[in-house]
């Protein structure tokens, strides 16, 4: 791919160390953002990411690894920690979502890393934190939607909690963590000084909700898993078509309106029981029975047109193959092509979020070897020559 870097983050260099899905997501977003993301895997095995995905083609590794240089280290062994002292020295910014207490075992924990290079932001994504009587314990991203409440809320309230079919919980760390280190660059230009950034995923995850917490202290109310709607709010629910299933959001009292004339039942609005937000909320069951009566009757493109015309906020169940049809997917260019020589042409999610003046890309494909930047990497940005390569190939530092 020939494509120009306009990002962001051009000119900042990131050395990512951790495996599957958290530090590589947080990566991933800052080498869309513009950053040469240099990514340190184990010799020959690799990432474990390369063969995660689902169906016959493995392609998580093409969208997680895009815009990365792939340079191998065995950070088991004093040659390989060595590797990465160095390039912590000529980097801005460093991943690891390693089990607290890893880094440090390897000599390589932040106050060893500082005191190479004092301007380095350390990002460090874990299940507890690096602090607390949790930190030392395992924790992989279900986990962490479990203690910072998520599972508890989601799925139907007569069955066991339920999950995503992503992985949220390591995604929402990886964005605060990149959220983290993009503050800690603007902080190092007031200070001159890196710090750690520690992004945890259960307290990730508690980020997003909303107030669960102070709702339970004030007045003891605990959230409970409701389904397809949100307990109090209604008409926002998925609702049956001849052909399909369709979104519709008519809680707010005007769109609510808007949405009975659609249904030409404009006593629905006048009724006390569904005039108001909260009666709508008090009676929602028997409000979705009525809609979804009136749902069942019409094609998905049918309700769609009204839903436009009467402007109420609504939209089709979107599966993979809607987002390629779709002509604001294409529009605003949602999904863009690459061409890959081990899978051939096919779309990926674009970079997000867009900047007008900056714009992030995808300049590289995903890395199809272990360490195939190596030499480009340690011979440019390290000055080893290639005796010093072939030695630390010999030692299986490499």
């Amino acid at each position: 791919m020939n494509i120009d870097n306009q990002g962001a983050l051009k000119g900042i260099r990131v050395i990512e160390l951790g495996q599957l899905i958290a530090g590589p997501f947080c990566g991933q977003l800052l080498g869309d953002m513009g950053a040469e993301v240099i990514k340190v895997e184990p010799p020959e095995q690799g990432d474990p990411m390369r063969n995660w995905g689902h169906g016959d083609a493995k392609l998580w590794w093409e969208v997680v690894a895009r815009n990365k240089k792939s340079v191998s280290a065995n950070l088991r062994i004093p040659e390989g920690q060595e590797i990465v002292r160095r390039l912590a020295e000529e980097a801005d910014i460093l991943i690891e979502n390693f089990k607290p207490g890893t880094m440090e075992k390897w000599g390589l924990g932040p106050d060893a890393l500082h005191a190479i290079n004092p301007r380095l932001i350390i990002v460090r994504v874990s299940g507890y934190g690096q602090t607390g009587p949790y930190s030392s314990r395992a924790g992989f991203g279900g986990i962490g939607e479990a203690m910072g409440g998520w599972r508890y809320i989601v799925g139907d309230a007569d069955r066991p909690p339920s999950r995503m079919g992503v992985s949220i919980g390591d995604s929402l760390a990886a964005t605060y963590g990149c959220l983290g280190a993009l503050a800690a660059l603007h902080a190092r230009e007031r200070t001159g000084k890196g710090q750690v950034v520690d992004s945890a995923l259960y307290e990730a995850v508690l980020q997003v909700m909303e107030s669960l917490v102070p709702e339970y202290m004030v007045s003891g109310h605990v959230r409970t898993r409701s389904g397809s709607v949100l307990e109090g709010v209604a008409p926002s629910n998925v609702y049956k078509c001849l052909d399909g299933e369709y979104l519709i959001g008519g809680n707010q009292d005007a769109v609510f309106r808007r949405l009975c004339e659609a249904m030409e039942r404009p006593d629905l609005a006048q009724n006390p029981r569904y005039a108001t937000h909260v009666a709508r909320g008090q009676n929602q069951t028997e409000l979705d029975l009525i809609i979804d009566d009136w749902t069942k009757t019409l094609t998905v493109e049918d309700l769609e047109a009204l839903m436009n015309q009467h402007s109420v906020p609504a939209g089709k169940i979107y599966r993979a193959a809607d987002m390629l049809e779709d002509p604001h997917f294409a529009a605003r260019e949602t999904l863009v092509e690459v061409d890959s020589p081990r899978f051939g042409k096919f779309k990926m999610q674009n970079t997000f979020p867009r900047l007008s003046d900056t714009p992030g890309s995808i300049r590289s494909l995903a890395p199809s070897e272990v360490g195939q930047d190596n030499e480009e990497v340690y011979g440019r940005l390290l000055g080893m020559n290639a005796a010093e390569i072939s030695r630390l190939k010999a030692v299986s530092a490499i």
